[in-house]
């Protein structure tokens, strides 16, 4: 049971500010994780609740140490706030993953009147976080996957076509005619090789699952001969090992129940994984079209549509980065930089064949 410091009798006017200001994150974090908390159940919903009780003590701590110098209520940070509004109205992964990268930014082990124990908590937090959010990231993986990269693989191949044929120097109804074919064949094209790909994947995975003639045949099995452990052996189980799973299911006659858990949900559907690389796809690629479909032209038309593609670029980055865990402003240059780079070698080709021509 952590200790409760005393109130220092005067403490420092800055260390008042700091305290308070801990004090109030704390306050902030631990009402984020209770209005999670409140969009779940089960094993989930207890978990946060345990985050915002963990909160709840260290707001302990610097109430005990402010004493007489608690002062007003104070709001949390702008970053925890947001987290608390976000929370409120969505409790969804994004929510999650933004407070995993808030707990990597706790300053108490640096702090000398924070304990040990509380910097020690903050790291587990990340980790305990980190968990509850890869839940949700195996949950939309497969259509989050097909959607993100199909936005990017639209706007940055779009983009790199019509400056492309723009920069051969056609007229602007080709340039539009080029961009809306780009669209239509890309998008079809990515759809149906989505769709492909995650079928396969679930046969794949199908072919791996238990059959039921198997199952239905463990309970007839003689028991001292146990052929079911040749099934755990075969799946690389060591011999020990497959005895007692073997004897396990057979006891309790649950063979295939628990064996393939959750691989379908995270793979996803053909057919959504299709359409949402389809709609994402053309979402992206219509973007560098539309200067030249409100009628724009020349020099004008291609910064246009480079700056609309570039902000799209960082959007998906920060999207990316954030359910990522990793950091999301990172990531959004290095897509924005990967789009440019390959806009502008295409651009530069088709000045070059255009001049040759």
């Amino acid at each position: 049971m952590p200790t409760v410091p005393d109130a220092r009798p005067d403490p420092d006017p800055r260390d008042i500010k700091r305290w308070r200001r801990y004090l109030a994150d704390e306050k902030a974090e631990a009402a984020v994780y209770r209005d999670l908390a409140g969009r779940r159940t089960g094993e989930e919903r207890e978990i946060l609740l345990a985050l915002a009780e963990a909160e709840g003590r260290h707001e302990a701590h610097w109430r005990a140490l402010l004493g007489e110098h608690v002062g007003k209520p104070m709001p949390g940070d702008i970053r925890t706030r947001i987290l608390g509004f976000l929370a409120r109205r969505f409790g969804s992964v994004f929510v999650l993953a933004l407070a995993q990268r808030a707990e990597t930014r706790s300053p108490y082990p640096n702090d000398a009147d924070a304990t040990a124990a509380m910097g020690a908590d903050e790291k587990i937090h990340e980790e305990v976080v980190r968990a509850l959010a890869t839940r949700g990231r195996n949950r939309l993986s497969g259509t989050f996957r097909a959607a993100v990269f199909g936005a990017n693989d639209g706007l940055v191949s779009n983009l790199a076509l019509v400056l492309g044929i723009s920069g051969s120097g056609v007229s602007n109804q080709i340039v539009l005619l080029t961009g809306m074919a780009g669209l239509l064949a890309g998008a079809l094209s990515m759809g149906a090789g989505e769709y492909v790909s995650v079928r396969s994947q679930r046969e794949l995975l199908e072919a791996s699952t238990p059959g039921t003639d198997a199952r239905d045949a463990v309970g007839l099995l003689d028991v001292d001969a146990n052929e079911l452990a040749l099934v755990y052996r075969a799946r690389g189980m060591t011999a020990e090992e497959a005895e007692v799973r073997a004897a396990e299911v057979l006891k309790h006659n649950n063979f295939g129940t628990t064996d393939v858990e959750d691989t379908h949900e995270s793979v996803g559907t053909g057919l959504g994984a299709a359409a949402a690389s389809f709609c994402f796809f053309a979402s992206g690629a219509i973007i560098p079209v539309l200067p030249y479909l409100f009628g724009m032209e020349g020099v004008a038309a291609l910064i246009v549509a480079s700056v609309l593609v570039g902000i799209a670029l960082l959007c998906t980055g920060i999207v990316v980065g954030l359910l990522s865990g990793g950091p999301p402003f990172k990531r959004a240059l290095r897509q924005l930089a990967i789009g440019y780079v390959a806009a502008a070698a295409t651009y530069l080709l088709g000045m070059l064949f255009g001049t040759s021509l």
